[in-house]
């Protein structure tokens, strides 16, 4: 499928607020707009953001309507998720791929949201950026607005550089950036959205799992072929999921072997959460420590 890039913002656009997720706390969500406020940008949150049922940000129709609706709003220029959880899946039959495609514009979120970005790239075609949501803007640090701030705005390749990466298994590799949260791509498996890497840099990122789901996870991947063909993989941040030494030996015993391994890249959970496009092709040089785009991930 032919990739659509979405036009680059500019300062006095609106942004849009979908929470097709976990319910969230009104006061990050406040202090989060406040920054996308401060970066120059406007923001809109559709009647009925508050909404709540059990965990989730409302019903499963509730919260893909209002996805839908502001995706199909010309006024509309970026859609940013107000946070992660869990629900994106149970939406994902509810989504009007027809109105995406027709006004395709940034997307933007990380954690449950990677259901999504993962939906949006492979059925419609559309670049999509893995990213703060706006609750944890409520408290990012500098390096994180900046990088959101650069990935919103450019038209040129986007590079980074990781001065104190690790390569894991060493190497080049080249093709589309494609991935994000380990265990919401996982949840997609057996279902009509099951991912797939074959000829993609993975980069994978996680919170709060111990070593042995990090192995189950990617043990369930790698029997459903997910891995397969896997060009070469970008490990960001594994918060709070015990030593580092262990989920690097897990990795590298489920990828096939000679894939590129590069980890560190300050993105993720509970840190710097630098925004990377995805669908965008790239180099990784797990070697030299850096991720370099090929062209820009949205146009003018």
């Amino acid at each position: 499928m032919s990739k659509i890039k979405p036009r680059a913002l500019a300062f006095g656009d609106t942004i849009g607020i979908a929470a097709p997720a976990g319910a969230f706390d009104a006061d990050r969500l406040e202090k989060g707009l406040s920054v996308l406020q401060a970066m120059g940008f406007l923001v809109r949150l559709p009647d009925g953001t508050h909404a709540s049922q059990r965990y989730l940000a409302g019903t499963d129709e509730h919260r893909a309507a209002m996805f839908n609706n502001l995706f199909a709003d010309p006024e509309i220029k970026a859609v940013a998720c107000a946070r992660g959880g869990f629900g994106a899946l149970r939406m994902a039959p509810l989504l009007d791929m027809d109105a995406i495609t027709r006004h395709p514009k940034i997307f933007l979120g990380f954690s449950d949201i990677s259901v999504l970005l993962s939906i949006l790239g492979r059925k419609a075609g559309l670049i999509t950026f893995h990213g703060p949501v706006v609750t944890s803007l409520a408290d990012a640090d500098d390096a994180t607005i900046a990088s959101l701030a650069d990935a919103l705005t450019t038209t040129e390749p986007l590079r980074i550089d990781l001065a104190e990466g690790m390569s894991l298994v060493p190497g080049t590799a080249q093709g589309p950036v494609a991935g994000g949260n380990l265990a919401s791509l996982c949840q997609m498996i057996g279902t009509p959205w099951q991912p797939a890497f074959d000829g993609c840099i993975l980069f994978l990122e996680e919170t709060s799992e111990p070593a042995y789901r990090v192995d189950r996870m990617l043990t369930q991947m790698r029997l459903a072929g997910c891995l397969a063909g896997v060009a070469g993989v970008a490990l960001g941040r594994f918060d709070r999921c015990g030593h580092m030494d262990v989920i690097f030996e897990i990795v590298r015993e489920h990828l096939p072997e000679g894939v590129p391994v590069l980890a560190g890249f300050p993105v993720g959970h509970n840190g710097t959460n630098r925004t990377l496009p995805l669908g965008v092709w790239a180099s990784l040089d797990a070697e030299n420590r850096f991720l370099e785009y090929h062209e820009p991930a949205l146009a003018r």
